[in-house]
C-alpha cells in the first residue's frame, strides 16, 4: 500500500477502454493544482492508457497498485 492520500476518488469498475481514461481526463479538469485522483479500475488496459495520457497532459501518474484484477492509479493535476 502507499501512502498517497488522494483529494477524489473515482470508481470506474466495468468500464472498459476508453471510459476509464475519458472519465479520469474528465474528473482530473475538475480538481485543483496539485490535488490528487484516486481511480479504481478494473479493465487491465487503463493503467496504461491513463499513463500515457498523463505523460502528455502534463499531470503526473504517482502509483499504481494492483490487488488482484483490480487497480488504484493515482494522478496528480498539475
Amino acid at each position: 500500500m502507499t501512502d498517497i492520500i488522494p483529494d477524489e476518488s473515482l470508481d470506474v469498475r466495468g468500464e472498459c477502454c476508453p471510459y476509464p481514461l475519458i472519465l479520469t481526463k474528465k474528473k482530473v479538469e475538475s480538481l485543483k493544482s496539485g490535488e490528487i485522483l484516486k481511480v479504481t479500475a478494473d479493465d487491465p488496459v487503463a493503467p496504461q492508457n491513463i499513463d500515457s495520457w498523463a505523460k502528455k497532459s502534463g499531470n503526473r501518474l504517482l502509483a499504481v497498485e494492483r490487488d488482484g484484477n483490480i487497480f488504484n492509479i493515482y494522478v496528480q493535476r498539475s
